[in-house]
């Protein structure tokens, strides 16, 4: 894999962009809710909040339902200053993902709706039109991952990538509720991990991939038998395990206080390829993108909560630092 190339810092995200609505004020219940504040959502489009936050240029494939919804999604992505010149919108019975959610720890509860979800309806010929050549990686999405057209839509990117040597990263983000089952998910996610560079997931995640019967870390810790690059394994309050051709080592967490558990995983995975464009080594870019998880998770809000470069250094200055694992 080509690292040099990520300093481009121009990134290619592929996934699901929506609508969040939080209960207001934090701490407040679904069910007692009052009022709610509305927020991007769509794990696709917190990661490239994250990356332009991160001084990084972050363009967005996805599609957008033909209506109000979609056209706040479109207004609240280039708020972020995210280039959305990929972005179709489709009109018919297809809707955007909307989430509902709380502001708490305890009992948390976030409900999402994806019937008939609009970001599933990107399709090979939306990938066919773009110049992969002009961005430093592409990053794709599990989610987009579990049903067509946008599974081959997201296969077709990640061929696109391997041909231009561009490198590929995926989060896999499962979410069952997207899934036929999870024989289906193990195979198809696995067989795009093994086309990628960087493959990121939690302990749950890589034992979807592994199949029954079969030990998630294994797959991260040969990494897929050789055939990525680099391997995280994240494993929630223990931190997470990193796999390189050469190496292995542990990153703890930046123990906070927190307000919520969503979001975490976005700002990870934003903070962590922003870091690596920036040049930082790989070691000290998984601990950055660790303390970026830490600071949105005692935040509002996963998009609106994604922290500037100036907010991460000086968090990562005054923190005592990462627990051991």
């Amino acid at each position: 894999m080509d690292l040099e190339r990520l300093r481009r810092n121009r990134f290619l995200l592929v996934g699901r962009a929506g609508l969040d609505l939080y209960a207001d004020p934090p701490g407040t219940k679904t069910e007692h809710a009052a009022q709610f504040t509305a927020a991007l959502g769509g794990s696709a489009a917190n990661t490239a909040a994250a990356i332009n936050r991160l001084g990084g240029e972050a363009t967005l494939v996805t599609t957008v339902s033909d209506d109000a919804v979609g056209r706040y999604t479109l207004n609240a992505l280039e708020s972020y200053d995210i280039d959305t010149r990929h972005i179709r919108s489709v009109g018919g019975e297809v809707r955007n993902t909307l989430a509902v959610v709380e502001t708490t720890i305890e009992d948390h509860q976030s409900v999402i709706y994806r019937n008939g979800a609009a970001d599933f309806e990107i399709t090979r010929d939306d990938i066919r039109a773009i110049d992969f050549e002009a961005y430093g990686g592409v990053i794709v999405t599990g989610t987009a991952l579990a049903a067509e057209p946008s599974r081959s839509a997201t296969f077709q990117a990640l061929a696109k990538a391997h041909a231009a040597n561009v490198p590929a990263i995926i989060d896999v983000d499962y979410r069952p509720y997207s899934w036929p089952s999870p024989e289906e998910a193990s195979k198809v996610c696995t067989d795009a991990a093994r086309q990628c560079d960087i493959v990121v997931g939690n302990d749950d995640e890589f034992a979807v991939m592994a199949g029954e019967g079969a030990h998630g870390e294994t797959l991260a810790e040969t990494r897929f038998n050789g055939a990525v690059s680099i391997a995280i394994y994240k494993m929630g309050e223990r931190g997470s395990r990193t796999y390189a051709a050469d190496r292995m080592f542990e990153t703890g967490i930046f123990p906070v206080t927190a307000l919520k558990p969503t979001g975490a995983g976005d700002s990870f995975l934003g903070a962590f390829i922003a870091s690596l464009a920036a040049g930082h080594g790989l070691e000290s870019a998984v601990m950055r993108g660790s303390a970026a998880a830490a600071i949105v998770v005692t935040r509002v809000g996963c998009a609106p909560a994604m922290p500037t470069a100036d907010e991460l250094d000086a968090f990562i200055e005054t923190h005592p630092g990462p627990t051991r694992t």
